[in-house]
């Protein structure tokens, strides 16, 4: 690149990565919300993902279950929900108006008009029709502040009502007006999950009326989710962006063209920062370890990840889809693996050649590090709903 454009490297983006991501020890956090804010979103494909995620930034990770759950349900700072790339999300509630806004809007009408075509071709009722139901169930939901299909079917009895999908294709099924509706209305913003019929592991969500938000001008909101995303992540290159985001090479140049982006150099070409923070930051000054979960956003969090995971770990650390499973960190690089076993055991192994001293070390701090994660999840147990090949073979 020009000259004035300064080179950030390998050792300091993993300095930024540790301090950011709030796992080095001094840069911990007190509560979820604030792990949240931190790291813009939490991924909750796998729900157990959220709290695992939340426990390794914690300065108390004791507090781990009752904090998230709190934060959840009954403070609501934060808020599961669609966002990037079609993918359910913890996010702030502050953030609400702009994801919706900047990835939910799109993604809502692609997924009502397939929901209308669909039951159009099972000669199911028409679109008139489903917004009756729509509107009765979401009063139902308002009256009872949080239930399941099944109990908002009581009230609203269409919500049984059932249609096949594709119909003589390999794929065929039934589907109910329910499930579906449920799900776009999810990702329009009108419903958000709710507490889980469970415990903390659970998959299985009532739903719940979403936080009241503004609707905001979708370049506006696609900016300000970027500027946030930049400053916990950047530098990363528009390729970075444009795969966590899901959206078009153009928006995100437009966003960040809005936000005065300021560009670096990296590894990988051009990178980008938010205006003015572009300056060197020092790492941590103490040596750090993290046990993170499957899906983790600092492991998800780029699309060139080589400058924190090495390719040759790949094949045991993701499934086929692409999914990471969980990861052993060591000073802003992932090491290893590790894996919960039946009886409780926390399990990990190092994939990556350390020198005699670092990997003493770094053995110590990873011990500390999964004592830690056994005695907060106590009888807890978990199985990543994307297993990958080492934690199975660490879990045996």
């Amino acid at each position: 690149m020009g000259d004035g454009v300064r080179y950030i490297g390998v050792a300091e983006r993993r300095a930024r990565l540790g301090l950011r991501h709030r796992l080095a020890g001094v840069a911990r956090a007190k509560a979820p919300a604030e792990v949240a804010e931190s790291l813009v979103a939490l991924h909750g494909t796998d729900p157990a993902t959220v709290y695992l995620a939340v426990g390794a930034r914690l300065a108390d990770a004791a507090t781990t279950v009752t904090a998230t759950e709190r934060a959840l349900y009954e403070e609501r700072t934060l808020v599961r929900m669609h966002g990037m790339r079609h993918t359910v999300f913890v996010f702030p509630t502050g953030l609400t108006a702009v994801v919706h806004a900047s990835t939910g809007l799109a993604v809502a009408a692609r997924e009502r008009a397939s929901l209308v075509k669909d039951m159009a071709k099972a000669g199911a009722p028409d679109a008139a029709w489903l917004k009756e139901v729509e509107e009765s169930a979401l009063a139902a939901l308002a009256r009872r502040g949080q239930a399941t299909a099944a109990e908002l079917a009581q009230d609203e009895p269409r919500l049984r009502e059932q249609f096949v999908y594709a119909a003589g294709k390999s794929y065929e099924g039934v589907h109910t007006v329910a499930t579906r509706l449920l799900r776009v209305l999810g990702v329009e913003g009108k419903v958000v999950r709710g507490r889980p019929l469970g415990s903390w592991t659970s998959s299985q969500f009532r739903w719940a009326p979403a936080p009241e938000h503004p609707e905001l001008d979708v370049a506006q909101a696609q900016a300000e989710l970027l500027r946030h995303w930049l400053a916990v992540c950047g530098p990363a290159t528009e390729a970075d962006l444009k795969w966590w985001t899901g959206w078009r090479v153009t928006e995100v140049r437009r966003a960040l063209a809005a936000i005065g982006a300021q560009a670096v150099s990296v590894d990988e070409g051009t990178g980008y920062v938010v205006d003015g923070d572009a300056g060197p930051v020092a790492g941590p000054e103490e040596p750090w370890a993290a046990l993170l979960p499957g899906l983790d956003p600092t492991a998800m969090g780029w699309q060139q990840r080589d400058w924190y995971l090495a390719p040759e770990l790949r094949p045991s650390l993701f499934d086929r889809s692409g999914n990471v499973g969980p990861t052993v960190w060591w000073n802003g690089r992932v090491v290893g693996a590790w894996a919960q076993r039946a009886d409780g055991e926390i399990v990990w192994r190092l994939l990556t050649d350390l020198e005699p001293a670092e990997r003493s070390a770094a053995e110590a701090a990873v011990a500390v590090e999964a004592e830690r994660v056994r005695e907060w999840m106590g009888p807890a147990r978990v199985t990543p709903r994307f297993r990958t090949p080492m934690e199975r073979e660490l879990s045996k």
